[in-house]
């Protein structure tokens, strides 16, 4: 059974690949004996925009690829993080698995794997708790995949051994991720793990994520230990680990 991870952005897409039609068809029309060559001519403009405004679309909507895991990077942050000891992991901002899948392989096979998210399905196409828990079920991991919100994590005070957080916090409005983060705090054990893996972007457009990332983890009360950057063929990424 192949990987599904779901279309990304996929209402903008099919919104631009139907406008792009439109145009198509109009200047069809407009074009269609007209003795004018200037009606002709921009009908001719107005059906090229439509069709490159269709293709570019329609060529977006398998980037990310639906069925492919980049697990490089997820194995370069599985790396940073005591994942093999852990008992209790919570990765929120789960998303349709891509970070449960990505971390597997590091993961105790008899730790408790909890994965959260407010799977918008408007944004990732198919996005839902069920795919998710598919997808870590097809690498072997029965993770219990919840839906919820990053800043009132539904775990009790110190109980989880390892939360980690996957491009999640830069989607976030600056003060959730604020808050997303002291809640990491709260549910981490007093001996646990914070692990951040973040995309090159930051809220106030500051021109170094991996100081604003540590700046942020260190707000919400951890002592951060390491942060790396990480060079990918399909991105650059900031790896933020930290101790409450």
């Amino acid at each position: 059974m192949p990987y599904y991870f779901g279309v990304y952005h996929w209402r903008r897409r099919l919104r631009a690949i139907g406008l792009g039609a439109l145009a198509v068809a109009v200047g069809a029309s407009l074009a269609a004996g007209s003795r004018s060559r200037l009606r002709r001519l921009l009908a001719a403009a107005l059906a090229l925009w439509g069709a490159g405004t269709g293709w570019r679309a329609a060529s977006k909507l398998a980037r990310p690829p639906p069925w492919r895991l980049d697990r490089g990077k997820y194995e370069a942050f599985a790396a940073e993080l005591p994942l093999d000891s852990a008992d209790r992991v919570l990765d929120v901002g789960c998303g349709t698995g891509r970070s449960l899948v990505g971390m597997a392989p590091a993961l105790d096979p008899d730790a408790t794997v909890v994965g959260l998210d407010v799977f918008d399905d408007r944004v990732i196409l198919g996005n839902g708790p069920a795919l998710a828990a598919r997808n870590a079920a097809r690498d072997g991991l029965d993770a219990a995949v919840v839906r919820g919100d990053a800043a009132r994590l539904p775990v009790a005070d110190g109980s989880v051994d390892v939360v980690t957080a996957c491009r999640v916090l830069h989607d976030l409005p600056a003060p959730a991720a604020r808050r997303a983060l002291a809640e990491a705090h709260r549910a981490c054990a007093d001996d646990g793990t914070l692990g951040v893996l973040e995309l090159p972007i930051t809220h106030d457009g500051s021109a170094d994520p991996a100081t604003y990332w540590r700046e942020r983890v260190a707000e919400a009360g951890f002592t951060v230990t390491t942060v790396t950057e990480l060079e990918r063929e399909r991105g650059r990424y900031v790896v933020v680990v930290a101790e409450p």
